[in-house]
């Protein structure tokens, strides 16, 4: 599949690692031109502490066929994000895509804690980093947004409301925020929809993002080598198949259609016709709901 964002400005909003850092390599890979944004530069490390850089994820966009902007953005700073979006508007003058994939919860939540034996500082800087962020962005980004029509924001976040919606999520702190980004994608619909953009929520499966990939203690290359210890991985995806997904939806005429609805890049796959980078199209939503949920044996025939 191929699709041309020729002319194009994005804004991935948290692209250091993970699926920002694949998105916003898809989006180059169409042409387009990518703001990526983060805390962690060649110059200084944000907490998690770790090597990927910003810079590293633009030179990744120009290597892809775009043309990659590096800005350090603290998306908890509203005049940050001001100035990043006046720069924005003053270089490009105009933009076309949005991506809130802020995060930075990996050191943050503890898996299977009570609300009440929960580190309350940890779970509350969560919720400001996985959610405040998100609307700090969309309140200074949008308007430049919506000077052109068709222009699309993409809430990233973990899971599809329907699954969700039955479904405990790690904690209390870490569900509430991905409950939290699934309605936004649901509110912003309704105020963008009658303006003349899209918003939608957008999840990737299981994903083997840099940290991934090191708890597993494998590469990109030898990624399946973990399925011996963890037989579902098998469903696992790149960060660039649901970077595909956000460049088809960009691409198409007829995206309003998506509109306030929660997606996921196997659903999307399936329609617009992208794979992931070895040619699979894993469908980990439902092999979650068919298989690993009920409790059968891990077999990824059919789901990818």
């Amino acid at each position: 599949m191929s699709v041309t964002l020729e002319g194009k400005v994005a804004l991935v909003a948290g692209a250091t690692r993970g699926a920002g850092r694949g998105i916003a390599v898809e989006l180059g890979a169409a042409g387009a031109t990518v703001y990526v944004t983060g805390r962690s530069t060649r110059g200084q490390r944000s907490e998690y502490d770790r090597p990927e850089t910003i810079e590293d994820t633009a030179d990744l966009v120009t290597a892809a066929g775009g043309h990659g902007i590096a800005v350090p953005t603290d998306h908890l700073v509203p005049s940050r994000v001001g100035d990043l979006v006046r720069r924005i508007d003053a270089e490009q003058g105009r933009l076309d895509v949005l991506v809130n994939d802020i995060w930075g919860g990996e050191l943050l939540f503890e898996a299977d804690v009570p609300v009440w034996e929960h580190d309350l500082d940890k779970g509350l800087r969560l919720l400001r980093l996985a959610v405040e962020t998100h609307a700090i962005t969309s309140h200074h980004a949008l308007p430049l947004l919506l000077r052109n029509d068709g222009g699309l924001v993409v809430e990233m976040t973990d899971g599809t409301a329907e699954y969700n919606q039955d479904t405990y999520r790690v904690s209390f702190f870490y569900d509430v925020a991905k409950a939290s980004v699934l309605r936004m994608a649901f509110a912003l619909g309704h105020e963008l929809g009658p303006r003349g953009a899209t918003a939608v929520a957008l999840t990737p499966g299981w994903m083997r993002s840099e940290i991934m990939l090191e708890h597993f203690g494998v590469t990109e290359e030898s990624w399946y080598d973990a399925v011996e210890g963890e037989p579902h991985f098998g469903i696992s995806e790149t960060p660039f198949y649901v970077g595909r997904a956000v460049a088809a939806l960009a691409a198409d005429p007829g995206v309003n259609r998506w509109n306030g609805q929660s997606l996921s890049s196997g659903q999307l796959a399936q329609v617009y016709g992208f794979t992931d980078r070895d040619g699979s199209r894993p469908d980990a939503f439902r092999y979650l709901t068919e298989v690993q949920g009920p409790g059968k044996p891990a077999d990824v025939t059919g789901y990818r």
